[in-house]
């Protein structure tokens, strides 16, 4: 029998032994790459039966690593999983877009691997025929006679009922108070059971101990029936004991209260500084945004000098981004909403150019920006592989999908966006002459000042 070979690309230690751990249990003999560049390298002297890929690694990603495999004639026949957190129809098509099979999520079961191995006929199909009729269908596919989902539920994930979220740093300042509140409040709430519980069995605890001692203070029963001259009845002393024992217990109740209470004001004054902290912290989060939106407003977006030009707004994208991503989302968010608050109807163009920068490195093993120093002569590329090698729909992120879909879904379609790919030769500024002394530096200028994303209004007739 052959022995079946899979190969594990990923940075994390943990998740390549989760993983190989399943494999082996099928008789299948692991390797393992700790990044996209060295399974490239192994691939070079070995050809696996199955690649399961991470996506997010230092250096090259998953997508890159991917599209090399599947451009090389050697190793293009070789089946890729994607096996990553990544989520989502967009993702699963990016995916399969440039060759992967399907997407494996990284909470991985047993059962998920064995789907895909018995697809792969990587392993014998052990069950039987009328289980068999109900073949697996393979991670990110869709069952033919299951109901398609709906366009909401691809774009927006599902998240718990229950389950908290926080818009991260861009939450405002009243939610982070509300959870401090919220917290506060939990606190507290749980510090008073506590010392209610602690003075009832402290009280407890002492009626128990001054009805021990008054029974033992009383005479016996049997004396009472006696003459009185025989037995003389001592109620005073009876009556002093019962006083200071009940004065003693009270005290007691009365010292522990003082110091309960010293200890709950301990933790009040710790919880108030715990929330005078937080405020701070969502002072510094309200500065860092309103820094963040002035540097948008007076770097990124240009509307005044644009408007002549017939462009809504226009942001850069640094080498190497996905340019519907990050920054360029605000740009995309605030002109929407502007649209959509003056009762604009008709399409939105969302366009991306690419610029061509000065590079040093390879196909191989990436490409990244020449120094500032280097003389364009030098450069070893003059271009933009990473806008150049991918598909419109890896330029999107998912955030991007959802904004989308959410403004479509609130104009009631009134508002429609459409992602178009521009020239490379429709610049925003001219390169620069390439003449001698002429530095990477110079030329990058331009390049960054060119990779960029318009936005353009078509109202409807």
């Amino acid at each position: 029998m052959v022995t079946k070979r899979a190969l594990i690309v990923d940075d994390s230690k943990s998740a390549r032994a989760f993983l190989s751990r399943i494999l082996t249990k099928y008789e299948i003999e692991v390797d393992t790459a700790e990044s996209a560049e060295q399974a490239i390298e192994y691939l070079a002297g070995e050809r696996p039966d199955v690649i399961f890929m991470d996506h997010l690694m230092p250096g090259m990603d998953g997508f890159q690593a991917v599209q090399i495999i599947k451009n090389n004639p050697r190793t293009a026949t070789i089946p890729i999983m994607m096996y990553t957190s990544q989520e989502g129809e967009l993702y699963v098509g990016q995916a399969r877009a440039l060759g992967a099979i399907g997407v494996l999520p990284k909470q991985i079961q047993p059962a998920d691997v064995s789907k895909v191995l018995y697809q792969l006929k990587l392993i014998p199909d052990r069950r039987t025929d009328e289980q068999r009729a109900f073949d697996a269908v393979m991670p990110g596919e869709k069952d033919a006679h299951a109901p398609a989902p709906s366009p909401e539920a691809a774009v927006f994930p599902a998240t718990g009922a229950d389950e908290p979220t926080i818009a991260g740093p861009s939450a405002t300042a009243a939610e982070l108070r509300a959870i401090v509140d919220s917290i506060v409040r939990e606190h507290i709430t749980a510090s008073r059971r506590s010392i209610t519980a602690h003075f009832d069995d402290q009280a407890a605890r002492l009626i128990q101990d001054v009805r021990g001692a008054v029974q033992e203070a009383l005479p016996d029963p049997a004396l009472w029936a006696a003459p009185r001259e025989a037995a003389p009845r001592p109620w005073g002393w009876v009556a002093a004991v019962v006083a200071v024992l009940a004065a003693t217990a009270i005290g007691a109740l009365w010292w522990r209260e003082i110091g309960t209470g010293r200890a709950l004001a301990a933790q009040l004054t710790t919880t108030r500084a715990q929330t005078a902290a937080l405020e701070t912290k969502v002072a510094t989060l309200e500065a860092a945004e309103a820094a963040r939106a002035e540097e948008i407003a007076s770097g990124v977006l240009a509307a005044r000098t644009l408007a002549a030009e017939g462009i809504l707004a226009r942001a850069l994208v640094p080498y190497g981004e996905i340019p519907l991503a990050n920054d360029r989302l605000v740009v995309v968010r605030d002109a929407l909403e502007k649209l959509a608050a003056g009762g604009f109807r008709g399409e939105v163009d969302v366009t991306t150019y690419p610029g061509r920068f000065c590079l040093v490195g390879n196909a191989t093993e990436g490409w990244s920006l020449a120094p500032d120093d280097t003389p364009v002569g030098r450069c070893e590329l003059i271009g933009n592989p990473a806008f150049d090698g991918t598909r419109p729909a890896q330029r999107e992120s998912l955030a991007f999908a959802n904004l989308v879909a959410e403004r479509r879904r609130e104009s009631s379609g009134a508002i429609d966006v459409r992602v178009v790919t521009g020239d490379a030769d429709d610049t925003a500024i001219a390169y620069p002459a390439i003449v001698a002394g002429l530095t990477a530096a110079d030329w990058n200028r331009a390049g960054h000042a060119n990779n960029r994303v318009e936005l353009r209004a078509r109202p409807t007739p």
